[in-house]
């Protein structure tokens, strides 16, 4: 027997059936639907002169109420030239965004525009915590892309 004998036999299918997968198949159903929403990230320009663009990455809350114990990791990934590019990964923390607000996440540089700059968002409101990824694509942040980001009122490219 050994090893067969931990399986499980679903008659209906004929199939054995790993019991670490049904479980796992349980405990996720039972999790809440935890779907962010009217909460954006967005890199936005905040200053241009003739010799440089600077650049922010914001965290926007189009809410209503508060989110809580926010946490962003930030990273750049891609290629360039050919080959593999990572940028450090950066966390950063906010013990509170209220609704209608916003926070500066981080300065971003131009020459990341051209890797995935991935940002994963995670709060609480209440006990239910959200998370949320948000990935910028290479060479998604340009003009034709821009609109007015929502509370903080500058030009940019916004992810909901």
């Amino acid at each position: 027997m050994g090893l067969l004998s931990e399986w499980l036999f679903d008659s209906e299918t004929t199939h054995l059936i790993n019991p670490i997968n049904l479980i796992n198949q349980l405990m996720i159903k039972d999790l809440p639907d935890n779907t962010v929403k009217d909460v954006a990230i967005a890199v936005a320009l905040e200053k241009e002169s003739p010799e440089s663009k600077l650049w922010y990455v914001y965290l926007v809350n189009l809410k209503k109420e508060p989110i809580e114990n926010v946490m962003i990791t930030s990273k750049g990934y891609g290629e360039k030239d050919g080959e593999p590019v990572k940028t450090s990964v950066l966390r950063h923390m906010f013990p509170v965004v209220e609704g209608g607000a916003y926070k500066v996440i981080e300065p971003i540089d131009e020459a990341t525009f051209g890797l995935n700059n991935e940002y994963w968002l995670s709060y609480y409101i209440g006990n239910e915590i959200y998370d949320k990824k948000f990935i910028f694509l290479p060479e998604s942040i340009v003009d034709v892309n821009f609109i007015k980001i929502p509370v903080v009122n500058k030009p940019g490219v916004m992810i909901l």
